[in-house]
This record gives C-alpha cells, sequence and structure tokens, in this order.
C-alpha cells in the first residue's frame, strides 16, 4: 500500500477499533511501545506493515514462527487442504489429525505415543492436568516458582506468578510451587497424594532460565520413584526452538506426558497438542470422549503441524537453531561485556535466548528504541528485566548481524536517557 491518506485511514480505523470494540488500554500500549501500526503481510523473517514499514521479527510470535512468516510448504499444506476440507464433521476419522500424531510419536522422545490435538498451549496443559489426576486417581501437581503454563484456570493454577494469579482466585487447589531447578525441594513436596510435576525445559517467561544439568535427570528419578507423573511443557521449547528437537533431549530424559503448541502449526495455523505413553494413556481407551475439543484436530491445522515436522527436518531447524543461537550468544554476552552497567546477563538454549538487564526499568525503552529502527522485540512475562530473542530459527546471519547492531544501538540510547 502505497498511498498516505489511505495508510492513515485505515491506521485510524483499526486503533479506533482496538479502542472502541477490543480493549482502550491495549491499544495505548501498542502506540507507547513503539507498534502503533497495523500489520499487513509477513515473510520469512519480516512483517511489513500497512504503510510499507518493515521490522524484523526477533520475538518470532514468541516461538510461533520456528520456519519464519509464511513458509511456502507450509502455506499449501494448508491451502490444499482448506480447499478439500478445513474442518471436521467429527463423526469419522480425519487423515490428517493421524498424520500428525504418527508423525509426533515417531520424533518424540521416549515412550511418548498417542497424542490429543488442541488449538492452544494453555488448552494443552489443561488437558495434560486432567489425564495426569485422571490417570493416577491422585490431585495434588508440583510446579516450579516463577514458571508459565498459560491463564486458563488449571493451567493458571499452576503458573509460578502471583500477579496474573491473584485477581482471580480461588483457583483449582492442590498445587504447589517449589523453587525451578532444586530438585531437594520438588522431593520434599511430593506425598501420597501428588500426581505429577509439570515443569518447562527451560523456563520461558520466567525469564530464559536453563536449569542445572543435573535437575532434569534428577526430576525424572524422583518422579518415576515417587510414582509420580512428569509432565513436561514444550509448549515453546518444543519442535526445534532450544537447539533440539525438544528440550528435554538435552538432559538425555522423557517424560510421561509432553505439552506442545506455538511452532506445531508452523506459523500458519493454531494447533497444540498434549501426548502420553502407552501406560497413561490407557484411562482414555477407557473413556475415548471423556475429554473433547471441537475444533482440535481440525485438518487444517493438522496438515499444518505435518508440513511444520517436515521442514524441521528437511532444512535441519534445530541444526540452525543451535549454531545461530551459539553465534547470537557470543556476540550478546561481548555486548556485556562493553556494556555491564545495561546488560547484567546473558543466557539461553538454541534461539531461546534471555538478556538479563541491570534495572526493571531499561526494558521498556530498549524495546521502544529497537521499534523505531525496525527491530521487533519483547520482554518475557513474569520478567521484565529479561528481553527474549526468539527469532525464526532459519533467520539469516545478515539478519541476525543487523538485529544486533539495532540492539547495541538501543543499549547504547537507553543507557544515555535514562542513566545519567
Amino acid at each position: 500500500m502505497n498511498d498516505s491518506g489511505e495508510n492513515k485511514n485505515i491506521n485510524s480505523a483499526v486503533e479506533e477499533n482496538y479502542r472502541k470494540y477490543i480493549n482502550p488500554t491495549l491499544a495505548r500500549l501498542f502506540k507507547f511501545g513503539g507498534y502503533n501500526g497495523v500489520e499487513w503481510e509477513a515473510s520469512g523473517s519480516y512483517v511489513t506493515m500497512h504503510d510499507g514499514r518493515r521490522f524484523l521479527d526477533m520475538a518470532g510470535g514468541y516461538g510461533v514462527f520456528s520456519a519464519g512468516h509464511c513458509h511456502p510448504a507450509i502455506v499449501k499444506a494448508v491451502k490444499d487442504q482448506i480447499e478439500r476440507m478445513p474442518l471436521s464433521a467429527k463423526v469419522f476419522m480425519n487423515k490428517p489429525a493421524g498424520d500428525l500424531a504418527r508423525a509426533l510419536a515417531e520424533i518424540t522422545p521416549g515412550d511418548l505415543q498417542f497424542s490429543f490435538f488442541c488449538n492452544s498451549g494453555t488448552e494443552a496443559v489443561e488437558g495434560a492436568l486432567k489425564l495426569a489426576r485422571l490417570a493416577t486417581g491422585k490431585h495434588e501437581i508440583i510446579a516450579a516458582k516463577n514458571s508459565f503454563h498459560g491463564k486458563t484456570m488449571g493451567s493458571l493454577s499452576a503458573s509460578g506468578r502471583d500477579l496474573f494469579k491473584e485477581p482471580f482466585m480461588p483457583l483449582i487447589p492442590g498445587v504447589k510451587h517449589v523453587l525451578f531447578g532444586d530438585a531437594d525441594a520438588l522431593e520434599s513436596e511430593i506425598n501420597e497424594d501428588t500426581a505429577a510435576v509439570i515443569l518447562e525445559p527451560v523456563q520461558g517467561e520466567g525469564g530464559i532460565n536453563v536449569p542445572p544439568d543435573d535437575y532434569l535427570p534428577e526430576v525424572r528419578e524422583i518422579c518415576s520413584r515417587n510414582n509420580v507423573l512428569f509432565i513436561a511443557d514444550e509448549v515453546q521449547t518444543g519442535l526445534g526452538r532450544t537447539g533440539k528437537k525438544f528440550a528435554v533431549e538435552h538432559w538425555g530424559v522423557s517424560p510421561d506426558i509432553m505439552t506442545l503448541g506455538k511452532a506445531l502449526g508452523g506459523g500458519v495455523m493454531p494447533v497444540a497438542a498434549f501426548m502420553g505413553t502407552p501406560a497413561v494413556w490407557k484411562v482414555f481407551e477407557k473413556h475415548p470422549l471423556i475429554h473433547t475439543s471441537t475444533f482440535g484436530g481440525g485438518p487444517a491445522a493438522c496438515a499444518a503441524g505435518v508440513a511444520y515436522i517436515k521442514v524441521m527436518i528437511e532444512e535441519k531447524l534445530p541444526e540452525q537453531a543451535d549454531k545461530t543461537g551459539g553465534y547470537m550468544m557470543e556476540k550478546l554476552d561481548e555486548m556485556r561485556g562493553r556494556h555491564p552497567d545495561v546488560i547484567e546477563a546473558v543466557r539461553g538454549k538454541g534461539l531461546m535466548i534471555g538478556v538479563e538487564l541491570t534495572d526493571v526499568g531499561l526494558g521498556g525503552a530498549m524495546i521502544m528504541e529497537m521499534a523505531k529502527n525496525g527491530l521487533i522485540g519483547v520482554y518475557t512475562l513474569n520478567q521484565p528485566k529479561v528481553i527474549r530473542f526468539e527469532p525464526p530459527l532459519n533467520i539469516k546471519k545478515e539478519d541476525v548481524d543487523w538485529a544486533l547492531e539495532i540492539f547495541e544501538k538501543a543499549v547504547t540510547e537507553t543507557r544515555n536517557l535514562l542513566l545519567k
């Protein structure tokens, strides 16, 4: 779009719709954060606005766009399926759902075999928690402090930040929270009523927190010894993001239940899943309709998932994430050495990278500076001091270098503004 008058009209109309019909505060937040335009189209690592401005997407939809925006093979798979049958009649079997379930069983670690498809990560967590209770006959759940599992009632109960939880109290009872990375603290909370432990292998919204190398193996051993299920929440970490197909593979462990989402739809369709081993899934064999979803497992969404897995394997997306992520963290750590008054720490796995700032007030200002220069950046929900980088796993090196240049410029500008 080129006509400046038309561009202005579109921007004003969309802004008014947000103010009147979505949330006026949200509209102000977009404007304040420097994202006061209307996204119009996207390709690869770039989002183009209605007025022609281009942004390099280093947030990646919080981990959604692992294959980039509008990957042609995934778009084609979805288009082909939509032309045949976009949604399921729900009384017959549909081929894409079966294909996606088989593809996941073939690449997931351990004995994970069965899948239930839904539409979002929080739905996957809800299903995983229900399955754990049903399979064990027990009701207590142990989760980690500072964790994030979603914002519906069950997943919010397992999440570890009070800011999101307090307005909705009382939540689901029987959920305990322990320090992430402390296996002894976790074991001390297990009792005869403990059904499951749910953990993100790498905490995302908590600030991109990577556990000690012995932590997840110890958790797995503790769960097995105490007849407690281990749920790995891989909604954000899974399907290549951390440099492995699944983050638990960094530590050689396999869960009883796994949740997936975000990248599973290839950046084209919303689709999520929770998976289980045959031993856990037996309870669903007895009650196949005890947990259902009207739109979950839709043919078009599952076609996107099948196409993404094929792209992930053929284009070696986890390997790309590992290589590019290592390069980025090396450069960011060098940057930390040049700007210790702004950057406190750099951590992550693959292309799930967090840059912790020295002051909580720096994050918003830096994101605004990045936006001014055409770079999309976000901080983590539970820890606003941490700016995250989760770009497409196939991002080009020249785009990474440009992003690092703009980020360092934002570091300098922010220091000049706020740390005088």
